[in-house]
């Protein structure tokens, strides 16, 4: 996964969430116990601390940094806000050198960064539009490329339902629903 990746992510989310901007934002996030705004100011904070990584490169902890999104931000705002994110990010990542690595619970390469980005853009885009009633599923190549990377054991079967069964967010074909997951982001040893 690269920059690209996080650009068409983040272009997905805008695509489904601005047109709905006047919306009410302070409903939950699907089964989230944050609000659809505090999830996408979530993606923004995310997206910024992975740029954040990849230009510090820390090699134990993550960087003492936090985004904060005003209060008084409209929805409008907080997309604004993720597309800055989401554009540091994509440029952290088109300049890496290939061989860096930072830390994300172990090194991490920037194809890790790029594929935790996009998942977190992606599996929030969906809570959102859950807490909107919208229908929306992301990207199924973006879905499919993320389970590549973050998930390699993941059962085979269409990549987005895989992918929200994969991080608890719905059941795939008989299987239990999840309640606790983990990615795969640190490069094996």
């Amino acid at each position: 996964m690269n920059h690209e990746d996080v650009n068409t992510a983040v272009t997905a989310m805008l695509r489904v969430l601005g047109p709905r901007t006047a919306d009410d934002w302070m409903v939950p996030a699907g089964t989230l116990e944050w609000t659809c705004r505090q999830t996408a100011a979530h993606v923004a904070h995310d997206l910024l601390a992975y740029a954040g990584q990849l230009a510090a490169r820390p090699t134990d902890a993550y960087l003492p940094i936090d985004l904060t999104v005003r209060p008084s931000a409209s929805p409008a705002d907080v997309l604004q806000a993720v597309t800055a994110c989401g554009g540091l990010l994509s440029s952290a990542l088109a300049t890496a050198d290939p061989d860096v690595r930072a830390w994300h619970w172990g090194p991490c390469d920037a194809t890790g960064f790029a594929a935790m980005g996009v998942a977190e853009t992606l599996l929030h885009t969906y809570d959102i539009t859950q807490g909107l009633s919208l229908d929306w599923l992301p990207p199924a190549e973006l879905s499919a490329a993320v389970l590549h990377r973050l998930f390699p054991a993941a059962p085979s079967g269409d990549p987005n339902r895989v992918l929200l069964w994969c991080t608890g967010r719905g059941d795939l074909g008989g299987l239990p629903r999840r309640t606790s997951w983990v990615w795969e982001a640190a490069l094996p040893d």
